[in-house]
């Protein structure tokens, strides 16, 4: 069904443009062999006005003129309808080839390869190589879960999806049903923040929590998207980067350096431990499970006990 509709919409997109006169619904459906399959004038007519709506939605400039017949035609005119000429100086184009250069190693790859090419064909200065390697540093964002294209996709389409998700503090997954809104890459982890319809609230999901297939479900939203999704300072929040207390942990020696990064002090103990104390905020016990038998909480009794909880719930899944 979706690549039948998107091949209706290609030929009138085509209609539209190719024509020099106004072409009228009539016109329409009899160069268009999916209209001329509708079986009624009413499904030619809701048909032909969702399609015209997407068009629109997409960007397509449609005009409607009325002849003097009274009888109303449509055309999309070319020079409407046309990009003004691309032009890049060398800044802009050494950016764009290294965010193109960022997904090589990714699901977009391909995507980005062909959008860069694309772009020196409408400006990029032949002398800039925009896959030249200009230090020591390869910029790179990983993508090894099976859920990001799928994800992707949903956000770009807006389509509502559910997919099987395990906390950190369960042992088995559960069903999510979420409108997705934006992904993003924190701390070399892909996360999805959406709406929880089962919830009625804004969630932030890990992807690599994400097990089996996301499936769609339905179209529309139930909710409106923000017009800016803060994944990142949602995710930190919860990650304890946003804290207003401090925790008292013990740390192995030679371990968890992105502890030791964070720690407002650290005293060595001897017999192979340090004590560090360390920003305490939300989700902070999710983190420092990561470390397993490496730390060990002394306080606040809350985040020792989360900690342990969450250890639990590990060892039981």
């Amino acid at each position: 069904m979706a690549i039948a509709k998107a091949e209706r919409l290609m030929n009138l997109a085509l209609c539209l443009l190719g024509t020099r006169r106004p072409l009228s619904k009539r016109e329409l459906r009899e160069s268009i062999e999916a209209y001329l399959e509708a079986g009624s004038d009413d499904s030619f007519n809701r048909m032909f006005e969702r399609d015209k709506d997407d068009l629109r939605e997409l960007g397509l400039v449609i005009e409607t003129v009325e002849n003097l017949d009274g009888e109303v035609g449509y055309l999309a005119r070319r020079d409407s309808n046309r990009l003004p000429p691309i032009t890049l100086d060398a800044e802009e184009a050494a950016a764009l080839g290294l965010a193109a250069k960022v997904w090589q190693q990714a699901r977009l790859a391909g995507a980005a390869s062909g959008a860069l090419q694309k772009l020196r064909a409408a400006g990029i200065p032949e002398d800039v190589d925009p896959y030249e390697a200009h230090g020591a540093l390869e910029p790179r964002i990983p993508v090894h879960e099976a859920a990001f294209e799928p994800l992707m996709l949903a956000c770009r389409d807006r389509r509502p999806v559910v997919f099987d998700y395990r906390k950190a503090t369960a042992a088995h997954p559960e069903p999510r049903h979420v409108e997705p809104w934006a992904l993003e890459c924190w701390r070399g982890h892909w996360y999805l923040a959406g709406w929880d319809r089962d919830r009625g609230a804004e969630r932030v999901f890990r992807l690599s929590r994400i097990t089996g297939r996301v499936r769609s479900r339905g179209t529309g939203f139930t909710v409106p998207v923000p017009d800016v999704v803060t994944v990142r300072e949602t995710v930190a929040s919860w990650a304890g980067e946003i804290a207003d207390r401090s925790a008292l942990i013990r740390l192995r020696s030679g371990a968890g350096y992105p502890l030791r990064a964070k720690a407002t002090a650290v005293r060595e103990l001897g017999d192979g431990w340090d004590e560090l104390e360390i920003p305490y905020g939300h989700g902070l016990d999710a983190w420092l499970v990561e470390f397993a038998a490496d730390v060990l909480v002394l306080e606040p009794a809350e985040l020792r006990a989360d900690v342990v909880d969450r250890l639990r719930a590990v060892a039981k899944g």
